[in-house]
């Protein structure tokens, strides 16, 4: 099937003596044992498993071209779950432009227990060089978050399989419509799911899909079987809700998003444009052969520096000033106030997620909150 039909079926094949033609919710939190003490109807206990997760989880294997996946109650979460399966003293080289959040993690929760260097992952040769014994997998994170880097999935994967290490690849940006790692060689595809998955800015969700069912995954299975950081039945019915409308949102998000770029990137109060649907963009070529389309996610340089780029964000009358992104309505933000006196976000830099009001409406909206 494709991902359209996909993306609409694959969550309701299952049996049910109600006949449902949407899959019911499951708010139980045990199930029956047989007279043998087995489960013949699948489910012990709903931190383990439940109906609803269990729909979720291979409907996103599906559309992401894995094999599993591990549905977790945020996309910290199920981030940080990866991270917890590798052994004390192990080593991960991550992208240098990522997700405030994961950086956060690694910096703190795990800086007694992992190594980790933040380097340039567009530089090829930069990734090998960092490579030591210690070196147990390259996190990448493709569109990043949020300078919009293009990391080639495909020749780092080739590094990693050299090398014996995993490759995780953060697609958030991209969504299962968009971009599949798995198909590319990555190893494990993380997506925090409250972003396109979800779709409506309603529900906090995130999910790893794998390639393989490894001694890896085995423990990230297990940290969310005993750990059990895992999304409610009802986050679950709601994600497979939106997921039905996912490769429709995602192509008028994508097309949005380019038509905006170019606007901006002509405007004379923008210095640079950070969208990989445009030309300019360094790793343009990369984006072209990785993905179908290229989003609803970019970020601009103002020109005047902090002080202007408030100025932007306040003055929008349609764009939402708001963290987040992948809902249907358009947010705008100072991104680098979101992340705190340390971060190495531009001042300048606003992000925004586009998203599905008519474009005339957001470009005009834009031009009046552009002061030069």
């Amino acid at each position: 099937m494709k991902t359209e039909t996909l993306a609409i079926h694959a969550g309701n094949l299952f049996k049910a003596s109600t006949n449902d033609v949407i899959k019911p919710i499951s708010l139980s939190t045990t199930f029956l044992r047989d007279e043998d003490g087995g489960y013949s109807g699948g489910h012990v206990y709903s931190r383990v498993s439940n109906p609803n997760r269990s729909n979720l989880e291979k409907t996103l294997a599906e559309l992401e071209k894995g094999v599993d996946a591990c549905a977790f109650s945020s996309g910290n979460t199920a981030g940080m779950s990866l991270f917890q399966a590798f052994k004390p003293g192990s080593h991960i080289i991550a992208p240098d432009d990522m997700y405030w959040g994961f950086k956060k993690q690694l910096q703190s929760i795990f800086s007694e227990t992992l190594e980790f260097d933040f380097i340039d992952q567009t530089n090829l040769e930069l990734i090998e060089s960092y490579i030591k014994p210690s070196t147990v997998l390259i996190w990448t994170e493709t569109p990043s978050n949020p300078l919009l880097k293009i990391t080639d999935i495909k020749a780092i994967s080739a590094i990693a399989k050299k090398n014996n290490l995993a490759l995780a690849c953060d697609s958030t940006f991209a969504s299962p419509c968009l971009q599949n790692p798995i198909l590319l060689g990555a190893d494990i595809v993380m997506h925090s799911s409250t972003k396109y998955i979800g779709g409506h800015s309603d529900v906090l969700g995130g999910v790893l899909i794998t390639a393989k069912q490894d001694d890896l995954w085995h423990a990230i299975r297990n940290i969310q079987q005993i750990g059990g950081a895992v999304p409610s039945p009802f986050d679950c019915f709601l994600l497979l809700r939106s997921i039905k409308t996912m490769p429709y949102r995602m192509r008028a998000h994508s097309e949005n998003g380019i038509t905006l770029a170019k606007f901006l990137e002509a405007h004379d109060a923008v210095e640079k444009v950070f969208y990989p649907g445009l030309p300019s963009h360094p790793q343009y070529e990369i984006a072209r052969k990785q993905m179908t389309a290229f989003g609803g996610m970019l970020s601009i340089l103002v020109k005047g520096g902090a002080d202007e780029a408030r100025w932007v964000v306040n003055s929008v009358k349609i764009f939402s000033q708001a963290t987040s992104l992948g809902g249907v309505e358009s947010l705008i933000e100072h991104r680098a106030s979101v992340e705190g006196p340390d971060t190495k976000t531009p001042q300048n830099l606003i992000r925004i997620s586009v998203g599905l009001e008519h474009i005339d409406d957001l470009i005009e909206d834009l031009k009046q909150a552009l002061r030069f």
